[in-house]
């Protein structure tokens, strides 16, 4: 293995941990923002907004970066397929930017803001970006299973399901639904920037490579 996989590895075990942090402390401090009513989305709103579209961008491009490193890692295409596609979406996102709404940013009337191409452009670049996310963690339970770890098979699972589950509600207007559509998409990416995290470390001889089904090149 080259020093440029572990690279690219590693640049997708740190979109999901970066992209998490920074939407969690603006969600936390800025002024009107309710994560129980307001998608993290919503933050790339506002005069501040740049940095929600800048956070999507550069974790979109890291989620890239990871797709090339798994398909060095892997023996099959879907894996880094999928993180590829996620990572597009992601930079979709942030340049499509959500209107304004429900009363975010501070000073916006109640109620849903008006839907324009932009927003459409955003929420279907959402869509393809959850799509991936939770494919890519099915993926990967089935990569565990077949290698007989269970526990990260189930994790696998588990964050997919996480993302299914709280996106489906948000689109059904669960109560609290972005609270629930931010917590799946935490967990899986958080879990895939972790098995890329596994990877990495293995390819740096502290321990196997673990992406499910492994394969070597130098």
């Amino acid at each position: 293995m080259t020093v440029t996989t572990r690279t690219l590895l590693l640049c997708a075990a740190v979109a999901g941990p970066l992209w998490s942090a920074v939407s969690l402390a603006q969600a936390a401090t800025r002024e009107g923002f309710d994560l129980t009513r307001h998608p993290l989305s919503l933050l790339s709103t506002g005069s501040p907004g740049w940095v929600q579209i800048a956070n999507f961008v550069v974790a979109g491009l890291l989620m890239l970066a990871g797709a090339a490193g798994f398909r060095r890692v892997t023996d099959g295409a879907w894996l880094p397929r999928l993180v590829g596609v996620s990572g597009l979406g992601m930079i979709a996102a942030g340049v499509l930017v959500m209107e304004p709404g429900d009363g975010f940013p501070a000073g916006t009337p109640a109620g849903p803001g008006t839907l324009g191409v932009s927003g459409i452009g955003h929420m279907a670049a959402g869509s393809i970006t959850f799509a991936a996310l939770i494919a890519a963690c099915y993926v990967l339970g089935r990569r565990f299973s077949r290698a007989g770890d269970r526990g990260s098979a189930l994790a696998s699972r588990v964050a997919g399901t996480a993302l299914l589950a709280g996106n489906l509600w948000a689109m059904s207007g669960g109560k609290a639904g972005s609270l629930t559509l931010a917590v799946g998409a935490i967990s899986a990416m958080l879990w895939i920037s972790w098995v890329a995290w596994a990877a990495a470390r293995g390819l740096s001889g502290s321990r196997p490579a673990s992406t499910g089904s492994p394969r070597r090149r130098s």
